[in-house]
């Protein structure tokens, strides 16, 4: 993965997790909210990751 998309999704990750523990004080249903965006967010990153690895293997399987 490139250093702009891995540098896109360190910081909306930050981002995520800054609005869930601000949100904590507000709702707790909110911040679970964006605490599980934040996971799904770095899981995305995980798979975008493992997809470009695979590409530029050219070890992929349709």
């Amino acid at each position: 993965m490139g250093k702009g998309l891995s540098l896109w999704f360190a910081c909306s990750s930050i981002l995520l997790l800054t609005a869930a523990s601000i949100a904590i004080s507000y709702s707790i249903w909110l911040a679970l909210a964006l605490g599980l965006a934040c996971i799904l967010n770095i899981g995305w990153g995980f798979i975008v990751k493992a997809r470009r690895r695979r590409r530029q293997d050219g070890t992929t399987q349709a």
